[in-house]
């Protein structure tokens, strides 16, 4: 096995062993890592494949043929009275995308290039700071939406790594992260740059829940009537997968599902990592870096009664580039309760049906006490 020096360079988790004990324990920055040019893999990041969960093998993973996957014209659906035919197949597409993969790619969406250039360039700048620099200008909460520049989803120490460095920031509501300091100070326009970019993607997501509810025929507002202008949650989530010396040994992102309604993507630098399970294969999605992709979350296979379903994915990793991600996680205020829309009969035939009430605080407490799994297990805390 192959030494590596972290030099110092850990992050610090917290969490409850098998025998309920409080237990401290640190994990090597995968950045630090990356930059010793290591040709071998370290031992904690080396997962074992499972049927569940292979990790790199041409029997259970390839790639999706780029006209298979739904790309929706965000500007076509806004074309209410200009093009009624256009916005109709636009919709019907949408719908079809969705209930079939869990997720679309959206172009023409209007948030400016200006603005998403100034993400690229404040996330990279800060990744681009010395680990000492890094801890200096920024927090870590576990406990708190696991808030800051750390880790999350660490159970035990024996626990496999994923090959992932993140930052994460509560973005909304407005004085939701009274008293943390987790919004880097390195560089100084990074909280001013981002919360630009949230401020016309939450627009974006907003029609998005309309339009997905008009697809399903739906009343328009049944998604959206959940989110509070002022209270609604953003979380901003800034994933940096460095290069990997074995990606046949390791995963970017253990397979998930979102506790969102709706998570917005936008990737810079490479692309590749993305994989969603499909009849039980894993499948590397078409996704361009001047794309966003629009993941379908728990909370809106709840809100829909399953006719849209959260899709099981993962990342993994890529020896020769690195790669970045922000995805936006948008929820309802914790307090709401949801109520599944009622499917069309009891046989379910509108493809819904089988979830109950819950509320958004409760699931999330449920989602983070169980997270990782084997398989999408946290959804069954809302099914009846």
């Amino acid at each position: 096995m192959e030494k590596y020096n972290d030099g110092g360079c850990c992050h610090q988790v917290t969490f409850i062993d098998q025998d309920g004990h409080r237990k401290t324990s640190t994990v090597p920055v995968v950045q630090e890592l990356a930059r010793q040019g290591l040709t071998q893999l370290p031992e904690r990041f080396i997962r074992a494949p499972s049927k569940k969960n292979p990790i790199d093998d041409d029997s259970h993973s390839s790639g999706v043929s780029p006209k298979a996957l739904p790309v929706i014209n965000v500007a076509k659906l806004r074309a209410k009275s200009s093009d009624p035919e256009g916005r109709a197949e636009e919709l019907a597409k949408l719908a079809s995308g969705v209930r079939d993969w869990g997720l679309c790619l959206i172009t023409e969406h209007g948030i400016s290039s200006c603005v998403m250039h100034g993400v690229k360039d404040v996330v990279k700048s800060f990744f681009g700071l010395s680990f000492e620099e890094k801890k200096q200008t920024v927090g870590s909460y576990g406990k708190i939406d696991n808030m800051g520049y750390g880790r999350n989803f660490v159970k035990s120490e024996d626990q496999p790594l994923d090959w992932i460095d993140r930052l994460t920031m509560k973005a909304a509501p407005v004085g939701g992260d009274e008293g943390l300091n987790v919004w880097p100070q390195k560089p100084e326009n990074f909280r001013q740059v981002t919360e630009r970019y949230v401020l016309e993607a939450r627009k974006v997501l907003d029609e998005l829940l309309q339009a997905l509810a008009e697809a399903l025929s739906l009343e328009r507002n049944v998604f959206v009537k959940y989110f509070d202008p002022t209270n609604s949650e953003i979380n901003v989530r800034v994933n940096y997968y460095p290069p990997c010396p074995r990606p046949d040994l390791a995963q970017g992102i253990t397979p998930h599902s979102d506790a969102s309604a709706l998570t917005l993507l936008m990737q810079f630098d490479a692309t590749g990592g993305l994989q969603v399970l499909r009849d039980q294969k894993w499948l590397t999605l078409p996704w361009p870096t001047d794309a966003l992709l629009v993941n379908v979350g728990d909370f809106l296979e709840i809100m829909s009664n399953g006719r849209l379903k959260s899709p099981w994915h993962r990342v993994v990793t890529q020896m020769e580039v690195e790669r970045f991600s922000v995805a936006l996680f948008y929820n309802p205020p914790s307090w709401t309760e949801i109520v599944p829309e009622p499917v069309e009969d009891s046989a379910g035939q509108d493809g819904g049906g089988g979830f109950r009430k819950v509320v958004v605080g409760d699931y999330l407490k449920h989602f983070y006490e169980i997270s990782p799994t084997e398989d999408k297990q946290a959804i069954m805390y809302a099914r009846v």
